[in-house]
């Protein structure tokens, strides 16, 4: 028996050493990998380490979580602290008072803050961060009226995708009864009042004008339009103070989970690969730091890819869950970010290109999405006043960066983090195209042509 117990503790000792020199191989093999990471990288000659980023808890700000999470920035040579903001108002305000170095913010914030309208200052986009990733959620009772309006399958499930000619006699229906239809947006510049407007319209629907006294823009609206936070739309929507809203995710599939409203649109339909957030500094940021903000667009690129590579979802997923990013269930965001999206509950679709992050250059700050921001802007009467073609063209290229994504992206490709075939020649202005819902062809150098395109909004003289 001694012998026996002699012999297992014999064996238990040396199956510790070789476990343990193993580790201390694997450790060292782990060491070995990541210096082989750190040392592609060619380190820039950094003015400010030490930076603060804001962001709304919002999927669409996973470039920032995986940046920070996944070493990406401190690889720059950044040692960044990442902040959840208040409201989108609150985003701006300290980016423009120095409080943020960044921020995840709404593509039309720095464009309406150099074109004229709300609080102005000089910010620029070096980055985009994502395509996609909103909805348009209807409460249970909307959708119950909507639904006969609807076509279906052969399954008797709605074809997609669903135009706002079935919310059109909904509306009416509301009007007759002395009820004013309501419905959230995050913010007036935001894309989701865009698209939300642009939807109704497209139906025939008047969703307001904005005047250089009004700015509200609920004149001659059929549809009241107001501002509510993201993380707040779902219970806005339950109390019954609006009727719908367009929001990014996860507040779309939260409205399902909660059992309490139906997504009945995503962008993606709206606009096929439509820009959604960017990533802002202040001009003079820029212009002080600009080693800086170089290695900030190298992480932030590098992040985009790590992103769209789809067996590293489900670890972003986690990421985004913990409390100070998104901090909502994992099965909720997983809903879409893994490529389907739920509409009706048990209605899950195949979604690949919901959320995109690096896929279709997404992440270049091309002038003409950052145009059409300005169209939309004119079109309901933000810019109060008619623009030449000329300025539209100048105004954005004060604003977007393409220059700033250039270099990073250089210097991403001669590192070997991105191939050279992901940047893309171009004179910043993608090709005219017609992946609207309705129909009508963009083409960014006409901007005036465009607004004059719609039957609903202001027209200029060219």
């Amino acid at each position: 028996m001694k012998n026996i117990f002699t012999s297992s503790v014999l064996t238990l000792s040396l199956a510790l050493v070789f476990t343990a020199c193993g580790d201390t191989k694997s450790k060292k093999a782990e060491t070995v990998s990541e210096e082989a990471v750190a040392s592609k990288t060619k380190m820039l000659d950094i003015e400010k380490p030490q930076l603060t980023f804001g962001f709304i808890k919002l999927t669409d700000m996973a470039p920032l979580a995986i940046a920070k999470e996944k070493g990406f920035f401190e690889e720059e040579g950044l040692f960044v602290s990442v902040e959840a903001q208040s409201n989108w108002k609150n985003v701006l305000d300290r980016v423009i008072d120095g409080q943020l170095d960044g921020s995840h913010m709404l593509a039309g914030q720095p464009i309406a803050a150099g074109a004229g309208f709300g609080r102005q200052a000089e910010l620029v986009t070096p980055f985009s961060m994502d395509l996609n990733g909103n909805g348009i959620t209807v409460s249970n009772d909307v959708w119950s009226k909507m639904k006969p309006n609807v076509p279906a399958d052969s399954d008797g499930k709605p074809i997609h995708p669903i135009k706002a000619d079935a919310l059109k006699p909904v509306i009416t229906s509301y009007k007759n009864e002395g009820k004013p239809f309501k419905m959230g947006m995050v913010f007036p510049v935001s894309t989701h009042n865009y698209e939300l407007r642009y939807w109704l319209a497209a139906a025939g629907i008047h969703p307001g004008m904005y005047t250089a006294d009004n700015v509200q823009g609920q004149i001659d609206a059929e549809v009241l339009l107001s501002v509510t936070p993201p993380p707040q739309m779902p219970a806005t929507l339950e109390s019954g103070t609006i009727y719908g809203y367009c929001v990014g995710e996860p507040w779309n599939q939260q409205a399902v989970f909660k059992g309490i409203g139906v997504p009945v649109t995503t962008n993606y339909d709206i606009w096929k690969n439509n820009p959604e957030k960017v990533f802002v500094m202040t001009k003079q940021f820029v212009e002080q730091n600009p080693n800086t903000a170089i290695a900030v667009t190298k992480a932030l690129i590098r992040a985009g890819k790590w992103l769209d590579e789809p067996s590293n979802r489900a670890e972003a997923v986690d990421i985004l869950s913990m409390s100070q990013y998104v901090g909502a269930p994992k099965e909720v965001l997983a809903n879409s970010m893994t490529g389907t999206f739920e509409f009706e509950k048990g209605d899950k679709r195949e979604m690949p290109d919901f959320n995109v992050f690096y896929k279709y250059n997404a992440t270049y700050p091309f002038y003409s999405d950052g145009i059409w921001f300005l169209t939309q802007m004119r079109r309901w009467g933000q810019i109060p006043e008619s623009k030449s073609s000329d300025w539209y063209a100048s105004t954005i290229k004060d604003i977007y960066r393409p220059d700033i994504w250039k270099k990073a992206a250089d210097l991403l490709v001669a590192e070997g983090q991105i191939p050279a075939a992901d940047v893309p020649d171009t004179d910043g202005y993608k090709a005219v195209t017609s992946d609207f819902i309705d129909g009508t062809s963009y083409d960014a150098k006409d901007p005036i042509g465009y607004i004059n395109s719609f039957s609903i909004g202001n027209k200029d003289k060219k």
